[in-house]
């Protein structure tokens, strides 16, 4: 699989964003974008989930203080 780089107009972004999800040897799209307001509260789902589970005994966690060194 290869890849490329396109630098586009913000005139032509969208059509062209449009045009390419229609192109069947397409496999992924990556945008710059924002992600929309539906993908943030998946998210925010999801961590919900995982303090859930994590009260519930059923997930590990690792102390700040340790997660802040492996940075």
């Amino acid at each position: 699989m290869r890849q490329a780089t396109i630098y586009i107009t913000d005139n032509g972004y969208s059509h062209f964003i449009e045009l390419a999800k229609n192109l069947h040897y397409v496999k992924r799209i990556e945008t710059d974008e924002e992600p929309s307001d539906d993908k943030v509260l998946e998210n925010i789902k999801a961590g919900l989930k995982e303090v859930k589970l994590f009260k519930r005994g059923k997930l590990k966690t690792i102390p700040a203080k340790d997660f802040l060194d492996e940075l």
